[in-house]
């Protein structure tokens, strides 16, 4: 355990930013199942919608660099891909 105020300072921030971290990394990941349960269950106005919201929130994690920015758009492509072959 620090004993120094500043190190006990940055553990408490350390902590602060990795739960930060955590929630928007754990939001990103719900959204994307949302998509893919749309995707799954055959409705394709639903999965749209869904991935214009998680799309959104995926690029905003991948500014902030919490996932990278090319993992991001790859996953995006792959689910748009997706959502264009379900038969409507």
């Amino acid at each position: 355990m620090a004993n120094i105020a500043s190190a006990k300072k940055r553990i408490r921030s350390s902590n602060r930013r990795s739960m930060t971290n955590k929630n928007r990394i754990s939001a990103i990941r719900t959204h994307i199942k949302k998509v893919e349960e749309a995707i799954v269950g055959d409705k394709k106005e639903d999965a749209r919608k869904a991935l214009q919201v998680s799309e959104s929130q995926m690029m905003i994690g991948a500014g902030k660099g919490k996932v990278s920015k090319k993992r991001m758009s790859r996953t995006i492509s792959r689910l748009n891909k997706r959502i264009k072959n379900i038969k409507s």
